[in-house]
C-alpha cells in the first residue's frame, strides 16, 4: 500500500502518518511544497523512533509524482467524494492521496479523477477529520480487505 500526502502543512500530522506507515509496511510519498523541513525535530518526535523505518519518497510537485507513477491506482480522499471509502475494493499496491490540512486536494485534480474520489462519512456540518486519523481510517480498511497481509494479528499473540 502507498499513502500520498499532497503538500502537507503540519509536521505533527506527517510524523504521525509516517509512524503509521512504518508500522504497516506502507510506503509514504510526500509531494512538495511541505509546510516544514524533513529535518524538523517535531516531525521526528511525532514519528518517534519509527521515522528511520519509513519507506519515504519525496517529489518536487504533483506533476513529478504522476510522471514517476504513471499507472498508479490512486484513490483521492476528499469530503467531496461520491463513494464511501468502504465501498471500494482495494488491492495491494494501491495509492491513497490526501490533501493539505487547510484546503484538501485541489478541485482540478479531483474533477479529473472523480471516479476514484472517496470520502469518510461524517455527521452533517462536520468539515473534516484530522489528517492522521483520515489516513489511518482508509489505510486500515484497505489492509483489512487484504487480510492484513504481512502484519502481525491477534492470533500471533498469547500462544
Amino acid at each position: 500500500m502507498n499513502v500520498v500526502l499532497l503538500e502537507p502543512e503540519i509536521h505533527y500530522n506527517t510524523g504521525n502518518i509516517g509512524r503509521t506507515c512504518a508500522a504497516t509496511g506502507t510506503a509514504l510519498h510526500l509531494i512538495k511544497p511541505l509546510g516544514f523541513s524533513l529535518d524538523d525535530k517535531y516531525l521526528k518526535r511525532a514519528g518517534l523512533d519509527y521515522w528511520a523505518d519509513v519507506n519515504l519518497t519525496v517529489y518536487e510537485n504533483y506533476g513529478e509524482f504522476i510522471n514517476l507513477n504513471p499507472r498508479a491506482p490512486i484513490y483521492f480522499a476528499t469530503t467531496k467524494g461520491g463513494a464511501a471509502y468502504t465501498d471500494i475494493r482495494y488491492a495491494p499496491g494501491d495509492f491513497f492521496m490526501f490533501g493539505k490540512e487547510s484546503a484538501g486536494i485541489p478541485e482540478t485534480i479531483l474533477k479529473s479523477n472523480i471516479e476514484r474520489c472517496v470520502r469518510i462519512p461524517m455527521f452533517p456540518g462536520a468539515r473534516s477529520l484530522n489528517l492522521g486519523n483520515s489516513v489511518a481510517i482508509v489505510l486500515y480498511e484497505a489492509l483489512r480487505q487484504n487480510d492484513f497481509k504481512s502484519l502481525v494479528t491477534s492470533s500471533d499473540y498469547l500462544k
